[in-house]
């Protein structure tokens, strides 16, 4: 029988290797089967999944896909090394990961902290919508992505950069796990499917190692990705 995740406490090991994801810059070119760019989020339209019919009777038309959407703040802050998430849609709260290994992560304040990545432990997707989110203090941000499938893999996966002039959507099914900005705390506009089903990956206990998201500032730069040190 399954058992709910603890999102706030996650049982994980003390250290694991690290799989450092490739960093993309997003365009409508790079999104391509993962979703788009948003200018205009008040009025963009999230696609719903209509429920799957249960033998060969088809659902009806028009019907199994009124569900509607739920919108909200995403808010995400640092606390020392821990990088937490709290989405109002849905009222949840996670902790994403950490800077550095858990094991030797800590609150408490420091002299000097290195953000300079992201270690993830999860990773998850929706069946039944698309999902968007919009920066609402227009910080850079980056979220890693990978297309449908359940039989993902740590190399499946991209490092999108956003430079907080536009918004994210993502299809359904789309391997995702939050959205990591590049400035202490940061507040995004959210709209989902008010059903909210989530299926997990704990690429900790499956894979035996954690997903390195950078967060760095990038640009393009005669052909190629600069990256430009925050520090």
């Amino acid at each position: 029988m399954m058992q709910p995740i603890d999102y706030l406490s996650p049982d994980v090991p003390p250290e694991l290797p690290w799989y450092e994801l490739p960093i993309v810059i997003a365009t409508p070119e790079s999104l391509k089967g993962y979703g788009q760019l948003v200018d205009d989020y008040r009025n963009f339209p999230i696609e719903i999944v209509t429920w799957p019919a249960q033998g060969w009777r088809p659902i009806d038309i028009d019907t199994g896909n009124q569900g509607g959407t739920i919108t909200g703040n995403f808010d995400v802050w640092w606390e020392g090394d821990f990088l937490y998430g709290r989405n109002q849609a849905v009222n949840d709260r996670y902790l994403f990961g950490w800077s550095k290994n858990p094991g030797e992560a800590q609150k408490i304040p420091q002299e000097k902290l290195d953000r300079s990545c992201v270690l993830l432990w999860h990773i998850n997707y929706h069946p039944d919508s698309g999902q968007l989110f919009f920066p609402l203090n227009s910080s850079p941000f980056v979220v890693p992505l990978a297309l449908a499938g359940d039989d993902v893999k740590p190399e499946d996966f991209k490092a999108f950069y956003f430079d907080g002039t536009q918004g994210l959507y993502i299809h359904p099914n789309i391997w995702h796990e939050g959205i990591f900005p590049l400035t202490p705390e940061a507040s995004f506009y959210d709209c989902q499917g008010k059903v909210h089903a989530r299926v997990s990956c704990n690429i900790a206990q499956e894979f035996g190692l954690f997903l390195s998201v950078p967060l760095k500032k990038w640009r393009f730069g005669k052909g190629r990705v600069n990256r430009i040190s925050l520090q």
